[in-house]
């Protein structure tokens, strides 16, 4: 065997309730697959997805594979890419000692990132152009949506995002919000962007790929804009594969294969006091999702063809329509709650957000 074919590849995702989400990651791992036609890819899911992480690793097992090179399907390094996915990968390389699981890093703020965030948001602005006619870019407000973590690492990481793309685009304005955990959401951010006088507002979700929380992004958008017929609200697209983050992910494969891929700590607060943080440092780093990985598997049956909220999978329609009902992934705490796309109970600590009595936030976006 090559030593092509003794390494594999392996996208580590965080999965969704929302199976065109799954399908769209899948892509991915098909774009990698075209640009290592002689290297075996496959990919994996923490939750609500088939397959998950471990299924992914039994595949290049069985292939022969001896070198795994783990990237994480994450924008930036916050719970999910520092805790979640290396316990998962930890506990694999634990059990099969034959194999050798290389750990990549997150996309993070990278040139070629921001490109395809501009194109999905020129592609955009193009489409309302189209449509109601040219609004100058001075008079228009950019509103970068994050995933939002308690991690102000990578909380700050979207806005230096938006810091890129506002300067780059030559908007007026620019402003971020978060779809949860941090402040502000997306509500109140897009009633306060609406409140600064600007034509146009250009909502962009950078997220990889579609699922509950985009949808909500959109809808809040639409609930927002209902109340400001004077000011035209543009949804622009989510990044999905445009070949500029296939690129990335290349990058991180490489940086892996050769010992490059660095995550960049100076700002984590497990290693270091950041402010408001300072209680953090040192705190073990456990996944929080061994106990629930594959849950809502299986619901790729989805009545609405897998593009949807979830709504159809509360227990009584599932039970009213003979669906496979799967309790879903919820945290509940005493200083805070947060949804990770999900909705079931268990009892593991997170150690209390500092603000999480901001008037503006934390909790993630309900149903509008």
């Amino acid at each position: 065997m090559s030593d092509a074919q003794s390494t594999g590849i392996m996208v580590c995702g965080h999965g969704s309730r929302n199976q065109n989400a799954a399908a769209e990651f899948a892509k991915v791992a098909d774009g990698l697959k075209r640009r290592y036609p002689n290297t075996p890819v496959e990919y994996g899911y923490l939750e609500f997805c088939n397959p998950v992480i471990h299924s992914g690793l039994d595949k290049l097992r069985e292939q022969g594979v001896k070198r795994v090179l783990a990237v994480p399907g994450m924008l930036f390094a916050a719970g999910h890419a520092k805790n979640d996915i290396p316990t998962v990968l930890n506990t694999y390389q634990a059990q099969h000692p034959e194999m050798k699981i290389d750990y990549g890093r997150e996309l993070g703020v990278d040139l070629k990132m921001i490109r395809a965030a501009g194109a999905r948001i020129e592609e955009a602005l193009d489409h309302a152009e189209n449509e109601n006619g040219p609004v100058p870019r001075h008079e228009t407000l950019l509103m970068v949506v994050g995933r939002g973590s308690s991690d102000p690492d990578a909380n700050s990481n979207v806005s230096k995002v938006m810091r890129m793309l506002w300067e780059g685009l030559g908007f007026g304005w620019a402003e971020t919000c978060y779809s949860g955990v941090t402040f502000p959401l997306v509500e109140p951010g897009l009633r306060h962007a609406a409140k600064l006088g600007y034509r146009r507002i250009v909502v962009f979700p950078y997220f990889l790929f579609t699922g509950v929380l985009v949808k909500r992004i959109y809808s809040y958008t639409d609930l927002v804009a209902a109340d400001h017929p004077e000011i035209n609200f543009v949804k622009a697209g989510y990044l999905n594969d445009h070949e500029l983050v296939l690129d990335t992910f290349q990058d991180r494969v490489e940086e892996t294969r050769v010992g490059q891929a660095l995550m960049n700590c100076q700002m984590c607060k497990y290693r270091e006091q950041v402010l408001g943080f300072e209680a953090e440092v040192g705190l073990a780093q456990e996944s929080h999702h061994h106990h629930v990985e594959g849950i809502g598997g299986g619901l790729e049956n989805c009545p609405c063809n897998g593009d949807c909220d979830a709504s159809c999978r509360e227990e009584a329609f599932c039970r009213e329509h003979g669906l496979p009902w799967t309790p879903l992934h919820q945290h509940t705490h005493d200083h805070h709650h947060h949804d990770h796309d999900t909705d079931h109970k268990h009892d593991h600590h997170h150690h209390p957000y500092p603000h999480a009595d901001h008037p503006h936030g934390p909790v993630s976006m309900k149903k509008s």
